[in-house]
């Protein structure tokens, strides 16, 4: 089991969105990601500042895990656009 930790800029992203369901969604699939191996819609990213993301509908989560230790450090959460990535 990975432990989760929050960035307080995603913390403040998530509380940003307006849409209530919208951010219980991103939640409960950030909730999913304790059990990393098995986790879906998650990405390895390549040439990019983090390792991973996590699509929640038109929101990506962008995060990095540190498999050593079994930590997933939640680093932005971005609407889907042209500059996500």
């Amino acid at each position: 089991m990975y432990n989760i930790q929050w960035q307080r800029k995603a913390r403040k992203q998530v509380a940003k969105i307006t849409d209530k369901t919208t951010r219980i969604d991103i939640e409960e699939a950030i909730s999913t990601l304790s059990d990393l191996p098995t986790a879906k819609n998650v990405k390895a990213l390549t040439n990019h500042k983090y390792g991973y993301r996590l699509r929640v509908g038109n929101y990506r989560v962008l995060f990095d895990a540190q498999n050593d230790i079994q930590i997933i450090d939640i680093q932005e959460v971005k609407k889907r656009d042209g500059n996500t990535y």
